[in-house]
């Protein structure tokens, strides 16, 4: 198996921009872009002109292109076409659910809310145990380590992003003060600012070998590629060129190309995926945890991100299978919020906890944690799911295994046999 990781070597090119010190609009160093050119305090200069074929980053020779409403001109297959048209269906239904049980789906954005923070910093290799993450959700302890200092970050700026998306447009600078808050809590200096060393993007093989797979865009190359994108994704959105839900999978996988930051780039692209559907109105990722599905599918995810990196400096790479993929992900998320939401419908506005337990676990198929039911009763408390399996196991309607968090369950009828 492959695994990706970066590693990063000192450089001399220090960031070129600070940040911003809050969400205020204040005039930024990339206000200026009308203008047709855009100087660096790197003494690099970019032309950055807003054309028909979009926005482009020069450097010598080179020269990269950002123009997203390209992405209307292709022929895009009867699989993505599909997805777009159930997410579309499950978007209308759910904001049918917002408005007739709010209280249920406040219980659904707290559990998001520690599923995402979790499963994020997971994928990065960050972990602290449940009842940590639970504490640190909830203000009530102080972070012991490095570990859980990231995760409060990552906590703070999805909480940012739950309650003011609407404010936060997609501009460097908003970027940036949402990466300054992400690594706040580490002591870290270089939050909120642009990478000021060489990133690369390694494999490591199955015989332990390692090689280099992708380079990303150097430290004074990085302020103009951020501007760059952000101006062409505002483009293509004013225009109404393409489908957000392919538009936004575009614009984040250049953002992992370009790869801006010394640390934190796949957890700020996850944030920042989270908070360009929730400004397209597709408000899912609130009610159920759009990284915690990533990170069950995080193998494919690594696979699709490799495809979608080759030749991208030439601007000869394909991000349909990313695309693809992200589209897989949101339709999952919209299908278990309904199961979510479902299952509170069925046992009734005024059942009990045990009567929402049993209307689930009846239709579940195979083992399952007490965790998953808890998270998918958002109108019981904890406390009194674990009161209701309980219940149910001393009814004979669950049969339970294992012990300690190897504990899992199953229905009673599916575990038995014919008699001899």
């Amino acid at each position: 198996m492959i695994q990706v990781h970066v590693l990063s070597r000192a450089c001399r090119f220090k960031s070129c921009f600070p940040h911003q010190t809050d969400f205020s609009e204040k005039r930024s160093p990339f206000s200026c872009l009308s203008s047709s050119r855009l100087a660096f305090s790197s003494k690099k200069v970019y032309d950055l002109d807003e054309k028909e074929s979009g926005w482009t980053m020069s450097r010598g020779e080179a020269m990269r292109t950002f123009d997203y409403t390209k992405l209307a001109e292709r022929s895009w297959d009867t699989e993505i076409l599909s997805l777009i048209a159930a997410i579309h269906e499950h978007k209308g239904r759910q904001e049918l659910y917002v408005r007739q049980k709010p209280v249920e789906l406040d219980r659904l954005v707290a559990i998001a809310k520690i599923q995402s923070t979790e499963a994020s910093n997971k994928i990065e290799g960050i972990v602290t145990t449940s009842t940590r993450i639970r504490q640190l959700m909830d203000d009530r302890t102080r972070p012991r380590d490095r570990d859980e200092s990231e995760i409060l970050g990552y906590r703070d700026v999805l909480r940012t992003i739950h309650e003011h998306h609407e404010f936060i447009p997609i501009r460097p600078t908003y970027i940036l003060q949402l990466h300054r808050d992400l690594l706040k809590h580490t002591g870290l200096s270089y939050g909120g600012s642009f990478k000021n060393v060489q990133s690369y993007i390694n494999e490591t093989h199955a015989d332990g070998t390692v090689s280099t797979r992708f380079v990303p865009v150097s430290p004074y190359e990085t302020p103009g590629a951020v501007a760059a994108i952000c101006e062409a994704y505002d483009r293509a959105l004013r225009l109404e060129a393409i489908d957000p839900l392919i538009l936004i999978p575009a614009f984040i996988c250049d953002f992992l190309c370009i790869h801006p930051f010394n640390d934190g780039n796949g957890r700020m692209s996850r944030l920042l995926t989270l908070l360009l559907l929730c400004r397209s109105g597709y408000m899912v990722g609130k009610h159920v945890s759009i990284e915690k599905e990533i990170e069950r599918t995080k193998d494919t995810y690594y696979e699709v991100l490799a495809e979608a990196d080759r030749g991208w400096h030439e601007e000869e790479n394909d991000p349909v299978p990313f695309i693809r993929y992200m589209l897989k992900i949101i339709l999952a998320c919209y299908r278990s919020f309904e199961e979510r939401v479902g299952s509170v419908s069925e046992a009734g506005a005024r059942s009990t906890a045990y009567d929402v337990v049993l209307a689930h676990v009846s239709s579940r198929i195979g083992r399952f944690s007490a965790a998953e039911i808890v998270a998918v009763c958002p109108s019981a408390g904890r406390s009194s799911v674990l009161a209701a399996i309980k219940k149910l196991c001393g009814e004979g309607i669950l049969i339970r295994s294992g012990s300690g968090r190897g504990t899992m369950y199953v229905r009673a009828d599916a575990a038995e046999t014919p008699d001899a």
